[in-house]
């Protein structure tokens, strides 16, 4: 049985009798429930069952509750969910191409996939196709509440048959969606029946799009499709092709220029240099490559150069409308060729890895108005001028910035805040939820003084089987962090261990490091700051660039492997840091879930009863 299918609209029906509910990137399937047997069929009425093998475990394990409604045909999408409005469709890609028995079991206990039920279609064998939507909706979701199932969606949920609610108010779906990067919305009228096979006008679809600009680099005289690309530093990036949304005249128009100025020609192609720039609708890039694209106008008004892969990664980003981004091609530093949108691109793009160390945190920022051309200044207090949805909070007369999501991180860039200071607490605690030690060289010529000292330290915590983590600070020394729980340990019981830590290293190498507080009496030995591991203090949150004239430098978390006598900062710019975590990911990925409480309170306890 083919499913019925949404009609692609670009306006949003409204209307008491129209609910919406969130569209799903992911597989449509039915789902077919006997006593005997479950079925989880395709669109096109294939089997499903070998490739999510999770969900009909899943269902076979509900078989008892489900009885009572048996047989079932359910209507829903299975997808890879990682929040409430985002199926990630890639790695949903990835698992439906899996052949191998063992690596879709292995995927499957990996990567668990959901099915997102939206519709009832049969329960106790009675079809309900030609009940109205209100109804059949009504029914699902008593079924989910009597069978205990969730009956809304919760991705953080281990339940993979989950119930997909609707809303009588579209806009508050639409900037919810959106800003989970959410594929779109379908409207369904209530009183809409379900037809097999059909495309419905009772049931609109619409589509979370992006628009970013292009220059041609091409057209295939084969297929009819215009080649479009972006430029990535002096390199031509090829980002995907486009046929839709233009006009016949539009197209022949764009023919005729390009063979009047192409710079090649063969039998199949037609080659040209970036010149004519184009807007393009499109809903994604998946590997590069533009998903869904659509021609929409001519740009005139845009230079070719303008056309970066920065550019395009900035407009997929899912923020606020509030957000915008102003003087993209600003030049931040003298030293390195880095623009505004460079750095804002780095913000987004790390942003998976960064907010997680900035949550709930009171926020101090270093703001570099005009970058390294002018002055810089510290900002705690959130301007009147800040958008609504930017959360603070105050503390001690001090109207903190939360930074709690991608558009106040986005937001901050623009207003070029390089520098992201955090205290060791969340707003919630008076208590640290890290141990940090900055190993504070004193200057970038003894920076070997500092992977000397990281090194000794780690010996130390080897010994005691702790965990720890190291990073760079991103301008002369490095910084080792060991996470702990909320409300474990206090800021009293952490010094215990950090002033042990800190004498031991001075004890045992007094030529090289100290704890003496006054500059002018530490030499050039390496400052072992423990003292700075306090209440009300902070430290540079990971992945911050740092506000420094001769580089644009990330203090950057680092695997300890890494800290070794080739470790330079130098190493570590944007670019690089991007380039490492599209490789190794993050080497704090398990920070959060790594607390060493039972361990550092066994070590206080051994020192302080000695």
């Amino acid at each position: 049985m083919k499913p019925m299918l949404p009609i692609l609209h670009s306006e949003i029906p409204e209307g008491a009798d129209w609910v919406y509910e969130t569209k799903y990137d992911g597989f449509r399937a039915l789902l077919y429930i006997t006593k005997q047997t479950i079925e989880l069929i395709s669109r096109n009425e294939k089997s499903l069952n070998d490739t999510f093998p999770e969900i009909i475990i899943e269902v076979r394990e509900l078989q008892q509750k489900l009885e009572p409604f048996l047989p079932l045909i359910l209507d829903g999408e299975i997808v890879y969910l990682t929040s409430m409005h985002f199926s990630h469709f890639e790695q949903l890609q990835i698992r439906g191409r899996l052949k191998n028995k063992e690596k879709i079991n292995e995927a499957s206990k990996e990567f668990p996939c959901k099915y997102l039920a939206f519709d009832l279609l049969e329960i106790n064998g009675k079809p309900l196709f030609n009940q109205p939507l209100k109804e059949r909706k009504e029914k699902l979701q008593k079924l989910f509440q009597a069978t205990q199932l969730p009956t809304t969606v919760a991705p953080e949920l281990s339940n993979l048959l989950q119930y997909v609610p609707y809303s009588n108010h579209y806009a508050k779906v639409w900037v919810e969606m959106k800003l989970e990067d959410g594929e779109g919305i379908i409207a369904k009228q209530l009183n809409s029946k379900w037809e097999v096979g059909v495309r419905t006008k009772q049931w609109i679809k619409i589509k979370n799009y992006k628009y970013a600009c292009f220059f041609i680099t091409g057209y295939d005289k084969k297929n009819g499709y215009f080649h479009v690309g972006v430029f990535k530093g002096e390199d031509i990036i090829q980002a995907g092709i486009f046929s839709h949304g233009i006009s016949s005249e539009e197209r022949e128009a764009l023919i005729k220029i390009i063979k009047d100025n192409k710079s090649s020609e063969t039998p199949s192609f037609v080659e040209i240099t970036p010149s004519i720039v184009v807007e393009i609708q499109f809903l994604s890039l998946y590997k590069g490559q533009l998903r869904e694209p659509s021609f929409l106008s001519f740009r005139f008004d845009k230079g070719f150069e303008e056309c970066t892969w920065d550019q395009l990664l900035l407009a997929t980003a899912p923020i606020h409308e509030e957000v915008v981004f102003t003087h993209p091609d600003k030049p931040l530093w003298e030293t390195m060729d880095v623009t505004k949108e460079q750095f804002l691109s780095y913000l987004y793009q790390l942003s998976p890895f960064m907010l997680p160390f900035l949550k709930n945190r009171y926020l101090t920022t270093i703001r570099f108005p005009h970058g390294m051309f002018g002055e810089a200044f510290y900002q705690k207090n959130k301007p009147d001028y800040a958008p609504s949805f930017i959360e603070s909070k105050k503390h001690e007369n001090i109207d903190y910035i939360i930074c709690n999501d991608l558009s106040t991180l986005l937001w901050l860039g623009n207003q070029l805040a390089f520098e992201f200071h955090t205290p060791f607490q969340t707003i919630d605690s008076n208590h640290p939820i890290e141990i940090v030690f900055d190993l504070d060289p004193p200057s970038k010529e003894y920076f070997h003084l500092a992977i000397k000292a990281a090194t000794e330290m780690k010996k130390i915590f080897d010994h005691f089987g702790l965990k720890s983590y190291p990073k760079l600070s991103g301008n002369k020394g490095l910084q080792i962090h060991i996470p702990i729980s909320k409300d474990s340990l206090s800021y009293d019981e952490t010094r215990i261990f950090t002033s042990f830590i800190a004498e031991f290293l001075v004890t045992s190498f007094p030529d090289d490091f100290t704890i003496e507080r006054m500059k002018k009496n530490r030499g050039n030995r390496l400052y072992v700051d423990y003292i700075q591991h306090a209440e009300g203090k902070t430290i540079v949150a990971p992945y911050s660039l740092r506000g420094k004239k001769e580089g644009a430098y990330v203090a950057a978390p680092l695997l300890w492997e890494e800290v070794n006598a080739e470790l330079s900062v130098k190493d570590f710019t944007m670019d690089n840091v991007i380039s490492r975590s599209k490789t190794i990911g993050c080497p704090f990925h398990d920070y959060f879930t790594s607390p060493q409480d039972e361990t550092l309170r066994t070590l206080i306890k051994g020192l302080t009863s000695k």
